[in-house]
């Protein structure tokens, strides 16, 4: 049995990808992404069963919906159309921004292989970053064939106006980088604790519920949708459904998308700080 060893990454060992041209560095990252997107495509009982859960949630939240409309045509100002749509539109959004797609950070860590992605061409957190955006848009296939059926289940609606019609792909993206970089800043705790099950579990419950995936932020009272607000994960379901169904319209958009991208360049920054620090508390364990 190999025993655990220990190896503290330091500037040699660390390349030093921005000085490397930016065409390779793209194309390193893209390589990435395509072994992730080819692997997560292996997977075709999970794809399975995901695209089944994904129909089943959109019909519970609909089933839900219509008891607590009761008949009524609007609560506060919505109608049952535009709720059961906001359900459709943010259950098929999560399956390309979802907290359960998680960085396969904490498992490289455990099995040593982290001391291998450190000799790579390019830093460690592009790679990881660039691999799980690979793994989320092997969602893409999934989501073109069950559309069809989760509008027959639940309900569609073509986008509020133009402006929402442009901007939601926008905001989608946006939402797709803030989920990311919360998963990579989450993974990189196991630096630190070897083992994020628990953190995990705690960061999807908290994520899946303050994102509004399930409940929309309309319909939180006072402190909890303040809260909310605050939180970076209202921008990785609400934003963009929102905007698609005309719940943020105008000058509105703008501001969500500069919020978006303001929680970008602040996770994006504390990626990079955590990442300083992770990198020299390296555990390669077994062999």
């Amino acid at each position: 049995m190999t025993a655990p060893a220990t190896a503290r990454a330091s500037a040699k060992t660390v390349p030093v990808s921005a000085k490397r041209p930016l065409t390779t560095l793209l194309q390193a990252y893209l390589a990435c992404a395509r072994m992730e997107f080819r692997a997560a495509l292996t997977y075709r009982t999970a794809y399975l069963s995901s695209f089944a859960m994904m129909l089943l949630q959109i019909w519970l939240l609909t089933v839900v919906w219509k008891a607590l409309y009761d008949g009524r045509a609007e609560v506060d100002g919505l109608s049952l159309t535009t709720t059961t749509a906001y359900a459709t539109l943010t259950t098929l959004q999560y399956q390309l921004v979802s907290p359960w797609r998680s960085s396969p950070i904490d498992q490289r860590v455990r099995e040593g292989k982290v001391a291998v992605d450190l000799l790579r061409p390019v830093g460690f957190p592009g790679q990881m970053l660039s691999g799980q955006l690979g793994w989320a848009s092997a969602a893409v296939p999934v989501l073109l064939v069950a559309l069809p059926f989760a509008l027959l289940i639940g309900a569609g609606q073509a986008p509020a106006s133009t402006a929402a019609g442009l901007a939601y792909p926008v905001a989608l993206l946006g939402a797709l980088l803030v989920n990311q970089l919360l998963g990579l800043l989450l993974g990189m705790v196991s630096f630190w604790t070897l083992e994020v099950s628990g953190a995990l579990m705690a960061y999807r419950f908290v994520a899946q519920f303050f994102s509004g995936a399930l409940v929309p932020l309309w319909f939180m009272p006072g402190p909890i949708r303040v809260a909310a607000e605050w939180l970076p994960f209202q921008a990785t379901a609400y934003t963009p459904a929102a905007v698609y169904l005309g719940q943020i319209e105008g000058p509105g958009i703008a501001v969500a998308l500069g919020v978006q991208l303001a929680w970008i360049a602040a996770l994006g920054a504390l990626s990079a700080f955590v990442w300083s620090r992770a990198r020299r508390r390296v555990m390669a364990q077994g062999g």
